[in-house]
């Protein structure tokens, strides 16, 4: 038993949960609480009253509310009549290890965000042009932009909202190039 404590995989252990969320402006850690104008800002358990609950993340289902009509993102400040450009693609990227593949879909990112928010910065709009992988996501960069600060966290318990797409039944595992190389066989 120890030893399979010892073993662990301790890549991510400076990524600790909070002891609790939602806590108000001046305690949350990113307001400055010394600054009065922090303390005018709205608490995020008012605000988020009425909306759709999750067990991930700040615990409200964001994409839920936004298709239940309980949140409209202004995509303009100045024309709050602005209507977005919504992309109804999904991208499926295959996953070379045995877990299911990776759904991405634009539709309820495009809902929130325009094109530029993501491409090219982030990501090259070019097939096979971006490598992603889960320690590049966990580090901050790619999807990691995003998931785990302000949508749902990366953890073990949201691995299927991604990777989504069963594998084919008749699907094996790639071969290795030092298998494919090997003059042995």
């Amino acid at each position: 038993m120890l030893a399979e404590i010892s073993s662990v995989n301790t890549f991510n252990v400076n990524l600790k949960k909070p002891k609790s969320r939602n806590l108000p402006p001046a305690e949350d850690g990113i307001h400055d609480p010394e600054n009065e104008a922090t303390h005018s800002l709205q608490h995020p358990l008012d605000a988020y009253k009425g909306l759709p609950t999750s067990e991930y993340g700040n615990y409200i289902d964001w994409v839920k509310a936004l298709d239940q009509g309980k949140l409209r993102p202004r995509w303009d400040r100045s024309d709050p009549n602005e209507e977005p450009f919504v992309l109804d693609l999904d991208i499926v990227r295959p996953v070379k290890a045995s877990v299911p593949d990776v759904v991405f879909p634009h539709r309820q990112h495009t809902e929130w965000l325009y094109c530029s928010n993501c491409h090219p910065a982030i990501f090259i709009p070019q097939k096979n042009a971006n490598q992603i992988s889960m320690s590049a996501i966990l580090l901050g960069q790619k999807c990691g932009v995003c998931h785990g600060k302000v949508s749902f966290p990366i953890e073990t318990k949201t691995c299927r909202k991604c990777h989504s797409k069963p594998k084919p039944v008749d699907w094996t595992p790639p071969l290795s190039e030092a298998t494919l190389k090997n003059p042995w066989k």
